[in-house]
Formats: structure tokens, sequence, C-alpha cells
């Protein structure tokens, strides 16, 4: 039987963060799409309209006595820029905001924990301003966003972006990522 559990972030473009987290060890699936805003149910075109308050975010199934939440944790922070507001590279907007929806306390508690450690560690650019909300309703998003990186590997956007990311995430998260 398998153990579940699941994790929502928002990282910037989710065509980044659906490549990166589906590529790790005990990942059973990653579903991209939106959270964190007011509109039920919505499209592409209104999210990235700004006025929804959903931000671009991917679902994770995963197993914990694979990897854990912390694992997870790090992994996120650790390829996206926490310390910038409603941006991620050329990427702006509230759609584009560093978020964890948090499925339950011992989430919440570790993200909080996690923030805290990373803003006295002194490490960061800046102090980070990843949102943290407890999850709601996540939406997912249209067909055509689902497995974006592995259908389009020569777009440019994925061959100036995205795989320089899985390739630092390889040299970095070695243990983590599927061979």
């Amino acid at each position: 039987m398998e153990n579940k559990a699941i994790a929502v972030f928002a990282g910037g473009c989710f065509w980044c963060t659906e490549a990166v987290f589906g590529s790790l060890k005990g990942v059973y699936s990653v579903l991209p799409g939106y959270a964190g805003g007011n509109v039920p149910n919505p499209s592409y075109e209104q999210v990235c309209g700004g006025t929804t308050g959903h931000a671009e975010a991917i679902k994770i199934e995963y197993d914990p006595g694979i990897i854990g939440y912390g694992d997870l944790l790090g992994i996120f922070f650790f390829t996206h820029n926490p310390t910038t507001l409603n941006r991620q590279g050329d990427d702006v907007g509230t759609q584009y905001r560093s978020a964890i929806f948090y499925a339950d306390e011992d989430q919440r508690k570790a993200a909080e924990s996690f923030i805290k450690n990373l803003n006295e560690s002194g490490g960061l650019s800046g102090r980070v301003v990843t949102e943290l909300k407890p999850l709601a309703e996540f939406y997912p998003a249209e067909d055509y966003h689902k497995d974006y990186y592995r259908k389009n590997k020569n777009q440019s956007y994925c061959e100036l972006t995205i795989s320089p990311k899985l390739d630092h995430l390889r040299e970095s998260y070695a243990k983590f990522v599927k061979k």
C-alpha cells in the first residue's frame, strides 16, 4: 500500500516547479494549478490577468517515507527566490508569488520553522516573503500545462529557464533526484 501525503507550493511559473518536483524520488504525481485566490475554477487567462488572487501552484502527491516534507521545503526554497515579492525572474505579478499552502498544522509549523531558520541564517539576499496560508482550494490547470517541460524541452523557455534549474537540482540534491 502506498503511503501518500500532499504538499502545495507556488514558486513562480508552474512549468518550472512541476518539472523540479516531478524529477524527485518518492513523488507520485505533480499537478499544476491555481491556489490562494477567490475565484472558483479560474482559467489560465484569468489568473494571468492578476485579478483572481490565485498563484500558479503545484499539488504534489508524495511518499513521506521516501522524501519528507522538510526535504520538499528545502528543494522548494532552493529552486526559486523566496525574497522577491510577486516575481520570479521575468515572471512578474501576484500569480508568480512565493507561497506555501499547508494541508495541516504539522506542515504549517514545519514551514514557519524553515522560514525562520532561513531568515536567521543570513544566507539570503533579503528576508523571505513567502506567503504561508492554509490550503483552501486547489484548481487544476488546463491540460496543456500538464507535463509541459517533458513535452516541450526544446522550447526556448524550457532550455533557458527550466533545464538549468534541473541541472542545478541534480548537482545539489542528487540523492533525491530520479536517475
